[in-house]
């Protein structure tokens, strides 16, 4: 199943290669840098229980509202048209009050999908439909219906869920990249990450890009050197791919 939205570092492109990093068998599967859930909408199910965690609160009441109300917030969406001014005006009443939750989720994913590089900043000037996509809501709501759905830091969702038979998986903020994200990520946030997973009781499994602070960060771990195609350096004419790393601790 594909995602129903894009975001920044989403992992599209990654998902098949971290997947085969999954261990056989996962009591409860904790994915704590949700996103686009790319690898969580891989599977029909990847374990009994599975959390799906954004720091994002108005991602996650989008997720919560494709979990729970597919049918009327699409209904918000289908005669939307793709405008610089819609765009602007959903991102001004977000920043507002008075909204229904639906309401907020109906445009938060207008930000999503008009923006540019889904930065929910910039008009991205392109061509889109945006009742495009809407019949695949009643799927994906299917998808999320056993799912988890929390809004926590990382350190409290890891520490509420954290079994010896649950894997979990973070994708956080690349090291150097943080800028392009909505919601804060320093250099002590990728230590204070690395030091709850070094005592975590389950099993771990990252993605990162290939960094010397991160490859210091885990030291001893297994650590695989992954490629994939830069799109950013495809658009200017070069073929360099971007290298990445899957880390884990089993």
């Amino acid at each position: 199943m594909e995602s129903f939205i894009s975001r920044i570092g989403g992992k599209r492109a990654l998902r098949e290669r971290i997947l085969a990093e999954f261990p056989a068998e996962i009591g409860r599967y904790i994915e704590v840098f949700g996103g686009a859930g790319w690898v969580l909408f891989a599977r029909d199910k990847h374990a009994p229980m599975e959390v799906f965690n954004d720091i994002d609160g108005e991602l996650v009441n989008l997720y919560r509202c494709m979990q729970h109300h597919p049918d009327e917030l699409a209904r918000q969406l289908t005669y939307l048209l793709n405008s610089r001014e819609q765009f602007f005006d959903a991102k001004a009443q977000l920043e507002g009050r008075g909204l229904t939750d639906i309401q907020r989720a109906a445009r938060y994913y207008i930000l999503v999908k008009e923006s540019f590089g889904a930065d929910l900043r910039t008009f991205s000037c392109k061509a889109r439909s945006i009742p495009h996509g809407l019949e695949s809501f009643p799927a994906i709501s299917k998808r999320l219906e056993q799912v988890v759905v929390e809004n926590r830091d990382f350190a409290a969702l890891i520490g509420t869920y954290d079994r010896p038979d649950a894997l979990i998986y973070c994708d956080p903020p690349y090291h150097g990249t943080e800028r392009y994200y909505s919601h804060l990520f320093s250099e002590e946030d990728h230590r204070a990450l690395a030091d709850v997973l070094h005592r975590a009781k389950g099993k771990v499994l990252l993605s990162y890009n290939d960094d010397a602070f991160v490859r210091e960060l885990y030291q001893g771990w297994a650590i695989i050197p992954v490629e994939r195609a830069n799109n950013l350096a495809a658009k200017a004419g070069q073929s360099k791919p971007y290298r990445e790393l899957i880390i884990k601790n089993y």
